[in-house]
C-alpha cells in the first residue's frame, strides 16, 4: 500500500460546503459504485442492516432543505451566538466553519444530490449497548462511503441537523417508520484541485494510556 496516499485521504477527507459544484450533474453509476464499496464497512453481527436513500428529485431537496435551514438556524443561534466581538484564532476559524454551514443550508436545495445513509431499527429506549450497536453498523459504512466519493472526485458534508424534523424529513422521503437516519450527505464534485488538512487540537492531548490522563510511558 501506498501508505502517502492513503494518509492524504485520510487527512483531507472532510465536509466540503462552499467547494461543492451545484452546477455540474453526477452520474448515478457513480454514486451506485460508492455505496457498493461501502458495504464492506463493518456491520454488527453481518446483518447489513443498512440502506442508502439517494434524493434527486427537485421538489423533495427543497423541502428536505427548508426543514434543514430551520434547524440550522436554530443551532446557529445556539452554538455560535457568542462569537460577536472575539478576534482570537479559535473564534476565527469557528466563524469561517459557520460561514461554511450557512452556506449549505442557504444552497442545499441546489446539491445534485443527497445520500442520507440509514439502518434497519430504532434506538428508542434501547440501552447504551444497543445504540452503540446499532450506529456502529451504519457509520463505518457512511464514513467509508465519503472516502470513496473523495476518491472520485466528490465532495460530501457530513450533517445531522436535519434530524431535529425527522419525521417531517422521513415522511418526504417514504422512509419506514422502523428505519433509523444516521446522518445526511450533501454530494457533489468539488471545485479545486485538492484539500488540506484541516487544523486539530494535538492527538496527544486527547489520547489516554491504561489511565484517563495519563500519557504514554506515565503511570503504570
Amino acid at each position: 500500500m501506498d501508505l502517502a496516499t492513503i494518509d492524504h485521504l485520510l487527512l483531507t477527507t472532510h465536509s466540503v460546503r462552499k467547494r461543492l459544484d451545484l452546477s455540474r450533474p453526477v452520474a448515478p453509476e457513480i454514486i451506485e459504485r460508492c455505496i457498493e464499496i461501502a458495504t464492506h464497512a463493518p456491520t454488527g453481527g453481518n446483518r447489513q442492516g443498512w440502506h442508502f436513500f439517494v434524493l434527486t428529485d427537485a421538489h423533495k431537496r427543497e423541502q428536505v432543505a427548508d426543514y434543514y435551514r430551520r434547524s440550522w438556524y436554530d443551532y446557529n443561534a445556539r452554538r455560535f451566538g457568542d462569537l460577536q466581538g472575539r478576534v482570537d484564532e479559535q473564534a476565527r476559524q469557528t466563524t469561517r466553519v459557520r460561514d461554511s454551514a450557512q452556506y449549505l443550508a442557504d444552497h442545499l436545495h441546489e446539491v445534485p444530490l443527497i445520500i442520507f445513509p440509514c439502518i434497519e431499527g430504532r434506538v428508542e429506549n434501547a440501552g447504551v449497548a444497543a445504540q452503540a450497536g446499532l450506529y456502529g453498523s451504519i457509520l463505518p459504512a457512511a464514513w467509508s462511503l465519503m472516502l470513496a466519493l473523495r476518491t472520485r472526485g466528490l465532495g460530501a458534508a457530513w450533517t445531522t441537523l436535519h434530524l431535529v424534523y425527522e419525521k417531517e424529513v422521513t415522511a418526504i422521503l417514504g422512509i419506514p417508520d422502523n428505519v433509523t437516519q444516521a446522518a445526511m450527505l450533501p454530494v457533489a464534485y468539488f471545485t479545486g484541485s485538492d484539500f488540506k488538512a484541516s487544523p486539530r487540537l494535538p492527538a496527544q492531548e486527547r489520547t489516554h494510556w491504561n489511565t484517563w490522563g495519563a500519557r504514554r510511558g506515565e503511570g503504570s
